[in-house]
């Protein structure tokens, strides 16, 4: 049990150019001054200075950068004192819910707008025009009509067995689908506000996704093509207003965002989301009015960047870049994502533009470093956190051992996700509303399926009080679980990290997280989604039977006493920089001066692009030279292809999706998948027709995919000698195949058996830490089953890495050989799961004496004889957990770190 004491919050003044209304409207709201850390992140955000704000939860980061947007937004434009009286007026009565609005169809006098100053011989054309193109605005859009919040959850790390990450993309609309239509939109001042589509039925995009703004009817078409004969760098010289363009990592927040953003009633900011989910006939409105645009980093990938020239007037005036979530932005996604940044740079570049970025992240390890490596530019950090905090008690809590013998023998402790339901059920029976981390999407349906069961048997009606959130929902029922949390209709929700980002969920009183979630980062993410209210708050840290969930539960002082980690990416990896090349020569032309924005591995890589056929080579520069899409190359979530339908084949209903790269371990033939507390058997994964077919079923086990790897070495890169042992990093080439899956009881994790299965093996080229003992080393061992005692060390290992990089255990794998043909020798590996590697075995290395000490005495704490899954088996093992031996384990390790060098 660990205290984390109340903190007193220090405030700040105002910045002196801080919008008036906009203060006035947070005071309303009691926001009446800024911690010290708000105001210094938006002083340099506003003096042009790109900026990190890396605190901790509920700390407000929101308001650091939404004073400089809004700032850009209304501080811009110098207007007649009449002027300003007048939409002083206009924005004091949208405040109050009074708006007073012509008459349909009215063509009468105009409101004045800035352009009437002006003079000038075009001027008498351009004016009417103008009048009849410039949206008025209209009171707050949630007054007209009800909420259809657009975001779609997502954030686990790719590509684990589960990924999250992909689901924000995975249904996204192709360059084609995003086409414009054959008759441009355009709007009417004065004429009521209603635009017309081609066939001249008046629409209006959803309030859920615009603010402050009334799209109103079509001009004429003559009146259009007058207006383009003027030219886009005129009509842009008479809009000062900046713009800004707000990237999350998930859907959800993103909705959460445009939500308090409506609340501030600010007319002249035209906020809507542009996402997956946003119906093709609004994306129009958005690109043509929107002031404050929020997106994800797969959206500006795979539809604003390709198709910038249509986003020109807004990408002109763009102010600020707002990267929120900062810190989820590691491994291989984070190196995709700081490509596409770079991409976005460039185009700005093009259009006049140079943004200030300014990210958001929790609490991390060098923070600048990891801003700078994200975005190419130098980058400042403000971390000091001068919010207030209630105190919080923070539990580790280890499931207890049962009866039942598993693999081997190995004693069984009741599973993390069976106690984490039985938790969450006893605090909702007591009233605290709280969340359930879990780190699958099985995991939340098993844990809220478990808590519904235990409160049916001692509180029947408040099993209606829990619910399960995950990816793969489809968007409204996500949109309902969110509204219910807020609305406390559910006491318990059991949710994989889609929540675990900024989503304002105000008045939780309890956090549960169902094993390590992967980093301390994401421990303490977690944990401060309780007490954002300021009110005392509980957290709950449920050890799974894993050898780092034993070794931080018997280790508090590796939470509660160190550091967060260090945002890990590479951005130079050639498999990721490769095809956004690519992509950025569809967009733009490649030029010489671009290869120092890309970094300097582009030189290189720029010839074999050329050789392969994919980019041409001309005195100008470099040309994409296919038909096809260019951003398709790239998967920056790693989902691996088309994501996997799940439909139920008696009714036909679609009740999910899974990433392709995770159908062979988690939608296979025979596998349980749970859907909203429903169960179901998988009866046919057609993977050519990306669909798995399942049947309602209530089984009373769950199954776990098994799979077998070789791996074989591509080039050494680095190496070090320890004594006669060598520790050894590069390149390696794994090939994976799943064959079989086993079957373990729900509650106890009993084996109930195993079924073969026939899926094509994958091949990975990855990047790879791995060690070998000498000859003369392995003799002295005697008779010790080295495949035992190898297969242990690395299983342990494997477990104790996400404690050094920043990484979950799903992240990597690993190989271990008696004698490996590479090699010749005894050896050790241990990979990264993704293309070209994510910069985590690179960690390992650099950590390989402090990192395998750890792992050494994470084996040697724990209290059972053999092994177990506490400290060597692995529940991932493709051999069943076949041969290990514990003390040969810690005997192998000895002798490796008998000659490495002391832990720092």
């Amino acid at each position: 049990m660990e205290s984390v004491p109340a903190r007193q919050g220090r405030r700040a003044e105002w910045p002196q150019w801080s919008p008036q209304l906009l203060l006035e409207r947070l005071e309303a709201a009691g926001i009446e001054a800024p911690w010290e850390h708000q105001a210094v992140a938006a002083e340099h955000a506003h003096a042009g200075r790109s900026v990190i704000i890396a605190t901790g939860t509920a700390s407000g980061k929101s308001l650091a950068y939404l004073l400089p947007a809004v700032a850009a937004i209304y501080g811009d434009e110098r207007r007649a004192a009449s002027g300003e009286q007048s939409s002083a007026k206009s924005e004091a009565q949208s405040a109050v819910g009074v708006v007073r609005r012509p008459a349909r169809k009215r063509r009468g006098a105009m409101r004045k707008g800035p352009w009437q100053e002006l003079t000038g011989p075009w001027i008498a054309e351009l004016k009417p025009i103008l009048d009849r193109r410039v949206p008025m605005p209209r009171q707050n859009a949630e007054d007209a009509r009800p909420h259809g919040e657009n975001a779609r959850p997502h954030s686990e790390n790719a590509p684990g067995p589960e990924p999250e990450q992909a689901q924000t993309q995975a249904q996204a609309p192709t360059a084609q689908a995003l086409a414009p239509a054959t008759a441009r939109r355009a709007t009417d001042r004065g004429n009521g506000g209603t635009e017309s589509t081609p066939s001249g039925t008046p629409s209006e995009p959803p309030a859920s996704r615009v603010v402050g703004i009334r799209p109103t009817s079509a001009i004429s078409a003559a009146s259009a093509a007058s207006a383009r004969r003027i030219g886009a760098k005129a009509k842009d010289s008479l809009r000062p207003d900046g713009t800004i363009l707000y990237l999350s990592p998930t859907k959800a927040l993103a909705a959460d965002q445009l939500r308090a953003l409506r609340d501030l009633h600010l007319t002249r900011m035209r906020a809507a989301t542009f996402d997956g989910d946003t119906p093709r006939d609004e994306r129009d409105w958005v690109r043509q009015h929107a002031n404050y645009v929020l997106t994800n980093p797969d959206m500006l990938h795979r539809s604003i960047l390709p198709s910038h020239s249509r986003w020109a007037s807004f990408l002109r005036r763009l102010r600020y870049v707002v990267v929120d979530e900062a810190h989820g932005y590691r491994g291989v996604f984070g190196s995709h994502v700081a490509q596409v940044l770079r991409r976005l740079r460039r185009v700005c570049a093009k259009y006049g533009a140079e943004p200030v970025f300014i990210l958001a992240s929790a609490t991390t390890s060098e923070p600048a470093t990891a801003a700078s490596r994200l975005t190419g530019l130098d980058v400042v950090a403000v971390s000091d956190d001068a919010s207030p905090r209630g105190s919080a008690t923070f539990a580790l809590w280890e499931p207890p051992l049962t009866d039942l013998r598993g693999e081997r023998g190995a004693p069984i402790r009741r599973t993390a996700t069976a106690e984490t339901g039985d938790l969450l059920a006893d605090l909702v029976v007591e009233g605290v509303q709280t969340l359930a981390f879990v780190r699958s999407r099985r995991g939340a349906e098993s844990v809220a399926l478990g808590a519904k069961r235990a409160l049916d048997e001692v509180a029947p009606p408040l099993a209606e009080q829990v619910a399960a959130y995950r990816a793969g929902y489809l968007p409204e029922e996500r949109r309902a679980l969110e509204a219910s949390l807020r609305s406390r209709e559910l006491v318990g929700l059991a949710t994989t990290n889609a929540l675990e980002l900024g989503v304002d969920v105000s008045g939780l009183d309890a956090v549960v997280v169902c094993g390590w979630p992967g980093t301390r980062a994401s421990l303490w993410q977690q944990a401060g989604r309780a007490g954002r209210s300021g009110q005392d708050a509980l957290a709950v840290l449920v050890a799974r039977d894993d050898p780092l969930d034993t070794f931080l539960v018997h280790h508090p002082e590796a939470i509660f006493g160190t550091p967060v980690e260090s945002t890990v990416l590479d951005p130079d990896n050639p498999y990721v920089l490769e095809p956004h090349l690519c992509a950025a020569a569809s967009e733009l032309p490649l030029t010489d001066a671009d290869l120092a924005l890309f970094g300097p591995t582009t030189a290189d890589l720029l010839p074999d692009l050329v050789r392969r056929g994919f980019l041409r080579h001309r005195p100008s520069g470099w040309y994409w030279t296919r038909r096809d899409k260019a951003a398709d190359l790239a998967d920056i979530r790693g989902a691996g292809g088309a994501p996997i339908q799940v439909v139920e084949a008696a009714t036909g209903r679609l009740l999910g999706t899974v990433d392709e790269a995770a159908s062979h371990t988690t939608v296979h033939e025979g596998a349980v998948y749970i859907h909203q507390g429903e169960s179901f058997i998988v009866q046919t994964l057609d993977l050519d027709d990306s669909v798995a077919l399942v049947e309602a079923a209530e089984p009373d086990y769950s199954t776990t995919a098994r799979d077998v790897t070789d791996i074989s070495i591509v080039e050494r890169l680095r190496s070090t000698a320890w004594g006669e042992a060598t520790l050894c990093f590069g390149t390696v080439e794994v090939t994976r195949q799943v064959v079989a899956y086993q079957m373990r009881r729900t509650q106890t994790g009993e084996m109930l058996g195993e079924k073969p299965l026939d899926l094509p093996a994958r091949t990975l080229r990855t990047r790879a830490v791995w060690w070998t003992l000498s000859p003369d080393q392995v003799e002295a061992f005697g008779d010790m089953d080295l495949a035992g005692a190898a297969h242990a060390a690395e299983h342990a290992s494997i477990g104790l890495l996400p404690l050094f990089a920043t990484c979950d255990r799903w992240d990597i794998g690993g190989v271990s050989t008696a004698v490996h043909p590479d090699t010749g020798l005894l050896t050790v590996f241990v990979y990264d799961g993704h293309e070209g590697g994510a910069g985590f075995a690179e960690r390992g290395y650099s950590d390989a004496a402090e990192w395998l000490r750890a792992t050494q005495n994470a084996i040697k704490s724990c209290e059972c004889e053999s092994g177990c899954p506490s400290c060597i088996q692995s529940p991932k093992c493709g051999n069943g957990n076949d041969p290990l031996d514990k003390q040969g384990a810690l005997t192998l390790l000895a002798e490796l770190l008998r000659h490495a060098p002391p832990s720092s």
